[in-house]
């Protein structure tokens, strides 16, 4: 199983009403088909009434063993269901890489 159907599942636990997970790998000084830097776009009721950073340590302690192996980067912009309609469901663009050989 890849590394991003490995995050896809296991964000199942935390009931999203919508989940897009995007390897940005591509974007980065990486070796071709890595799978190191993911953009996770989540909404969920489980986030109402959370501050963002206790949002992001849900994800962290679901995706603990790919944070200490294979990702290397992690973009997340979670969201109430609430939310993300009223963003009319857009996300931010990720910046471009400004590390590496690139």
């Amino acid at each position: 199983m890849s590394v991003q159907a490995r995050i896809e599942d296991k964000l199942q636990t935390l009931d999203p009403g919508y989940l897009a997970v995007e390897n940005e790998s591509h974007m980065h000084s990486v070796p071709p088909n890595s799978e190191t830097h993911f953009k996770v776009i989540l909404a969920s009721s489980r986030f109402e009434g959370l501050m963002p950073v206790k949002r992001h340590q849900q994800v962290y302690a679901v995706l603990a063993d790919e944070l200490a192996g294979p990702v290397h980067a992690l973009a997340l912009h979670l969201y109430t269901p609430q939310e993300w309609a009223a963003r009319s469901g857009v996300s931010p663009d990720s910046p471009n890489c400004r590390g590496g050989g690139r």
